[in-house]
C-alpha cells in the first residue's frame, strides 16, 4: 500500500468511526446530517426513508440506507483523497451520465450500484 492509499484508509476509517452512534453499532443520523452539512429532518429525504423512521436509529431500513450512502463517499474519497470533497461532490456534483443527477439524488432513489460504477469508471479512467 503506498502512502497515499494509507492516508486516503485513514482517511475513510476516520470519517466512519465519526458515524458511529455512542454505544451501539449503528450509524448515527445526527453524526451523519452534521458530515453532510445538512439537518437532520433533511436526512429522510437523502436516505430516501419517512421522516419519522429518523426516531428509531436501529431501524434496518435507515441503517442499510445511511451504510449506503457512507459506502459511495467512502468510495469517493478514495478517488479524490479527502473526505470533504467527496462529501461536497456527492452532494453538489451532476452526473451527465444519469440526467445530471447528483449522487446523493441518486442514492436517495436506491440507485447504489450506478454510482459506484460511475465512481469505477472515474478510477479507471484516471489509472488507466
Amino acid at each position: 500500500m503506498t502512502q497515499a492509499q494509507l492516508a486516503h484508509s485513514t482517511a475513510i476509517s476516520g470519517f466512519v468511526d465519526s458515524l458511529q452512534e455512542p454505544r451501539t453499532p449503528y450509524i448515527s443520523p445526527k453524526r451523519l446530517s452534521q458530515a453532510l452539512g445538512v439537518k437532520v429532518a433533511n436526512l429522510a429525504q437523502l436516505t430516501g426513508v419517512h421522516r419519522n423512521t429518523l426516531r428509531n436509529p436501529s431501524s434496518e431500513r435507515l441503517q442499510g440506507r445511511m451504510r449506503e450512502m457512507v459506502k459511495v463517499i467512502s468510495a469517493a474519497t478514495e478517488l479524490t483523497g479527502d473526505v470533504d470533497k467527496a462529501i461536497y461532490w456527492y452532494r453538489n456534483e451532476p452526473i451527465a451520465d444519469y440526467g445530471h443527477r447528483t449522487a446523493a439524488e441518486l442514492i436517495a432513489d436506491g440507485q447504489v450500484e450506478p454510482v459506484l460504477a460511475f465512481i469505477r469508471d472515474l478510477e479507471n479512467g484516471a489509472r488507466g
